[in-house]
């Protein structure tokens, strides 16, 4: 075992995708060598491309003593910056941010759970919670790495970095087929330059609307934010993404996700007026340490929609009056 970042242990250990249980069995001897072999119990808890987490403990333990073994999902290298999520986890944890982080190893690690349920379509709505989250997402933005001198907004590098990744057509047939437009809104494969076209179109747009860069989290979808009832809180998981960004990119993200995703979005529940007004005004009243102006909201409110790249925001973003159009 040696010393990785800031003191946390590395491991030597490289986990098989496909015998995750083993793996996991074998970071529990360096981490928690007292716990008794036979009596670990292991439930994998997501099987994605990105990430396979498995959740582990003693039988008879408390549900708060599980250790969570993530396995990076190969060659997400490509996309996400390993050590930079580290360096965030520990960062984050510091600022009572983030849960503990006990080891990394090879190809992933071993953080504390938090003891809770991800938030749903109606959780996100519930006026105790969502208050939680902004005060939450708040109190992260407020955030400042020591060292960082420069702050840019990272969202242009990193989907530039997707779309290098991104092949003109695919060699392989079977690619081919798994890729043919079946969605009743994309009739035809968009090509590629046109693409970049459009992402240079809105950089365009939003480089022109003012919004701090802060520290972010980049990805708040509702699986990624744990409310805890027992202490009534809320804590975000899964830093693989954050880094410096428009302050309101988070904002507009997380609203975005009150309609679902894929082909169960149903955008009649996307926050309506006075949910978003009170969303931000709770925001604004932790981030400034005080109640915010009238002008303060409003001067939040024009970005946070752009950010939700629907056509019409955009558009709304280059009118005079930010907060005339933009809230429905």
């Amino acid at each position: 075992m040696a010393t990785g970042a800031v003191g946390v242990p590395h491991l030597n250990i490289t986990v098989n995708e496909e015998d995750v249980e083993k793996g996991a069995a074998r970071i529990l001897e360096a981490i928690r060598p007292q716990w008794e072999k036979d009596s670990i119990r292991f439930k994998l808890l997501t099987d994605g491309m990105t990430n396979k987490l498995v959740g582990c403990k003693p039988e008879e333990a408390e549900e708060s003593e599980t250790v969570l073994v993530r396995i990076y999902g190969n060659k997400t290298d490509l996309l996400i910056d390993r050590k930079a999520e580290i360096r965030n986890i520990i960062l984050l944890n510091n600022a009572g941010l983030a849960p503990n982080l006990y080891a990394t190893f090879e190809n992933g690690l071993a953080y504390r759970f938090i003891p809770g349920c991800t938030l749903d379509e109606k959780t996100v709505r519930d006026p105790n919670i969502y208050r939680l989250v902004a005060k939450r997402m708040a109190k992260l933005h407020k955030v400042r790495v020591e060292g960082e001198v420069k702050k840019k907004p990272y969202l242009w590098e990193k989907v530039q970095r997707f779309l290098d990744l991104v092949p003109e057509e695919f060699s392989d047939s079977e690619k081919k087929r798994k890729n043919r437009p079946s969605h009743r809104y994309h009739e035809t494969v968009i090509p590629k330059s046109r693409i970049a076209e459009e992402i240079r179109e809105i950089r365009d747009i939003l480089e022109n609307v003012d919004n701090p860069i802060v520290f972010a989290h980049n990805d708040l979808l509702l699986g990624n934010v744990i409310y805890t009832e027992s202490d009534n809180s809320v804590t975000f998981i899964d830093y693989e993404y954050a880094i410096y960004n428009y302050q309101a990119y988070d904002i507009g993200n997380h609203f975005a996700e009150f309609v679902g995703f894929g082909l169960e979005m149903d955008y009649t529940k996307y926050p309506e007026k006075e949910l978003q007004l009170d969303w931000l005004k709770t925001y604004l009243t932790e981030y400034h340490d005080r109640l915010p102006t009238e002008e303060e909201v409003k001067k939040i409110v024009s970005p946070s929609q752009c950010l939700r790249l629907d056509d019409s925001h955009l558009l709304g973003c280059l009118g005079s009056d930010p907060g005339r159009t933009l809230l429905h």
